[in-house]
């Protein structure tokens, strides 16, 4: 094993990468992260990126929430939480490819899991030891860097990388691989030598593969539903897992958007481009679909055919 190049313990605020666009490949994002050995996972806790699941970006719903309410399609959301409470819903899961129905509870909710895409302690031993406490803060609860999974795929992989662990579904590796990547990149994470020849031998496979396009918070309220359908029903429910932070509204406002980037038209008089699902929107033609001009894999998360929910 390589050995880990010496660390003194100083955090820094180190600039976060831009991958807004996500139409980066991701084999070439591969080539720009440095290759170094882990470092020791002393001093790593939990709490070295703040405390699970926190209103980060103050919508009014707690991280994990705000992934459920993305990721679940036919979502029915606790009464008087304003949509934020995912009570139950259907995950088509990424890693395993099964359909799983979800409902909260303490026997229950573990069925479906919140996945840090690249392990938190993995990042931990991969660079996040020199970067400020806040943009750790941001990483563990970024929804580029989370999926809801199979709650056994997730206790499988616990917090192994590329090298040691690939999803069961053969035909989300290279989705999963390029997530990972793009996660490095935007936190200015390395890879190991083990693990760059894990992510190339996936990619491989699908040589066009590109970064998955950053989309940023969500919006307040867990209003916006980038995996699965955004329309759900509130229901009464007070059951509660130990893994759930605080689920009710919040009166805090979220920071402005970003105006959101047009389209681009190719000159070659080719299909229309978008930049990202806020162009897509801007232009009032989300969601778009499989064979609708516009449409690519980066803007469909959920790889259903569907982009920009």
């Amino acid at each position: 094993m390589a050995e880990a190049d010496d660390h003194n313990g100083t955090e820094q605020a180190i600039p976060v990468a831009d991958i807004t666009n996500g139409d980066q490949p991701a084999a070439a994002v591969l080539e720009t992260l440095p290759v170094k050995g882990r470092a020791p996972k002393t001093g790593y806790k939990r709490t070295q990126f703040g405390r699970a699941w926190a209103d980060v970006d103050h919508n009014g719903c707690d991280t994990r929430n705000d992934i459920l309410g993305r990721d679940l399609k036919d979502k029915k959301f606790k009464a008087g939480t304003n949509d934020c409470k995912v009570m139950s819903g259907t995950l088509e899961d990424p890693y395993t490819g099964k359909t799983i129905y979800f409902k909260q509870g303490k026997k229950t909710s573990d069925k479906v899991q919140i996945d840090h895409v690249v392990a938190l302690s993995n990042a931990w031993q991969t660079g996040a030891q020199k970067i400020s406490a806040d943009q750790r803060k941001q990483m563990a609860n970024d929804p580029y860097n989370l999926l809801a999974v199979d709650g056994d795929a997730n206790q499988q992989k616990s917090d192994g990388d590329a090298a040691t662990w690939l999803p069961k579904n053969k035909s989300y590796r290279c989705s999963y691989v390029s997530r990972q990547i793009g996660v490095k990149h935007k936190y200015n994470l390395w890879v190991t030598k083990a693990e760059k020849a894990a992510m190339q031998r996936v990619l491989v496979t699908c040589p066009t593969q590109a970064v998955p396009a950053d989309d940023g918070p969500f919006p307040q309220n867990g209003a916006a539903s980038q995996g699965g359908s955004s329309a759900g029903t509130a229901v009464e429910g007070s059951g509660n897992s130990g893994q759930e932070a605080n689920g009710g509204a919040s009166s805090a406002q979220p920071a402005p958007a970003p105006a959101p980037a047009a389209p681009v038209v190719p000159q070659n008089g080719g299909d229309v481009y978008y930049q990202n699902c806020a162009a897509v929107r801007a232009a009032g033609k989300a969601p778009i679909y499989a064979g609708q001009p516009g449409y690519r894999a980066a803007l469909d998360r959920d790889h259903d055919g569907v982009g920009c929910e």
